[in-house]
């Protein structure tokens, strides 16, 4: 008959938690990122960010830069034609203007020194329009009207289209139903620029209600004024009145198709068992389970605002990033290209990348985890 020590079996219970732990401690980094997953997902998430904006601004430089056509000449061509520069241009000063506007070397010392002003200067380097203005003066002056445009009509076709495709879903069976999403699917592929011009057919020429050019009245002072801000807005109607039909009805016939999967579900049949009014079952329970899909469209639209559109802003004459970009293509101003096309890049990734942020915290269901 043996006795069982209880000092050794008090030790041998002690080692136990003291080598597990020391395996805990032993699995490093990757052990600390297993307790913290939520630090993982970020991290995780921050370097694709990060990999992905380097490879888009990458392939973006070596496009630009291997399309035919000569910068410096183009813009000596100008000097010519605007300025009576009648002078022939020595080699001199075109290697002086090529060392100017980062041109100068081969296409990876021009890389490496486009990527090193961009990183540590965010410098976008001398803009060919206004010379020797930088690239990013230049397109900091066209961000705000792009902005003040695109975001607002965003904002506006997404709540409306939210609002009007959550009943049409929730009424499927009605009449207002019917009629919607038949104008929706109608009209939701029509180009912005083809509303833009039945509008301005119908409310600048036919019932002049509404200006059809220009950000604001040529008569009209460019200050902080109530009369310019007045004008503002009356030459925004028509393009922003454009961007939101066509908006707001693509945002309805989604909403109205998340609506219209969601009805069968217990937690709505229970809510209707309960005598809830079908107001508060619509509002409280049926449309936050629709909101994921609408919130990812409304990010992606915001990040894209930053490029602007091209070409409803060339129909109304809106000083906005679209109607530069097409500006300096013409004349083949790179570096204010290329500003233009970063940017974009960035707005659209760094949507992205808030949403993917933002996710788990909108819907349970979603985790922080691979």
């Amino acid at each position: 008959m043996s006795v069982e020590n209880p000092t050794a079996a008090a030790l041998e219970q002690v080692g136990e938690p003291e080598s597990g732990s020391a395996q805990i401690g032993g699995q490093g980094i990757r052990g600390y990122f297993a307790q913290h997953s939520t630090l993982a997902y970020v991290l995780r998430r921050f370097g694709l960010y990060l990999l992905t904006l380097w490879a888009a601004i990458t392939a973006t430089f070596f496009f630009f830069r291997l399309i035919p056509g000569n910068p410096i000449g183009a813009y000596i061509q100008n000097l010519q034609q605007n300025y009576d520069y009648n002078a022939t241009a020595s080699q001199g000063v075109i290697n002086h203007y090529k060392a100017v506007f980062g041109l100068n070397g081969s296409l990876l010392s021009q890389y490496g020194h486009y990527m090193k002003q961009l990183v540590f200067h965010q410098n976008f380097g001398p803009s060919l329009i206004n010379y020797p203005e930088s690239a990013q003066t230049v397109i900091s002056k066209s961000i705000p009207w792009t902005v003040g445009l695109l975001c607002v009509a965003t904002a506006i076709a997404w709540i409306l289209g939210t609002l009007f495709g959550a009943v049409a879903g929730w009424r499927r069976n009605s009449k207002f139903s019917e009629t919607a999403t038949w104008i929706s699917v109608a009209l939701a592929p029509v180009p912005f620029y083809f509303i833009g011009l039945v509008l301005v057919f119908l409310f600048a020429y036919r019932v002049p209600l509404f200006p059809a050019e220009a950000p604001y009245g040529v008569n009209v002072a460019a200050t902080f004024s109530l009369p310019f801000i007045v004008s503002i807005i009356e030459h925004a109607v028509l393009p922003a009145l454009s961007i939101v039909v066509v908006t707001a009805l693509g945002h309805m016939l989604g909403m109205r198709q998340q609506m219209v999967t969601v009805l069968g579900e217990d937690y709505l049949t229970f809510a209707r068992a309960k005598g809830l009014p079908s107001r508060r079952i619509l509002g409280r329970y049926a449309m936050p389970n629709c909101y994921l899909p609408q919130i990812t469209n409304l990010m992606i639209s915001f990040g894209a605002i930053f490029g602007g559109n091209v070409l409803l802003e060339q129909l109304f004459s809106y000083p906005g990033v679209g109607f530069l970009l097409v500006k300096a293509i013409g004349q083949l101003d790179l570096n204010t290209v290329m500003g233009i096309t970063d940017i974009a890049i960035f707005g659209v990734l760094t949507a992205v990348f808030i949403l993917d942020l933002v996710m788990p915290l909108l819907d349970p269901r979603i985790k922080y985890v691979r």
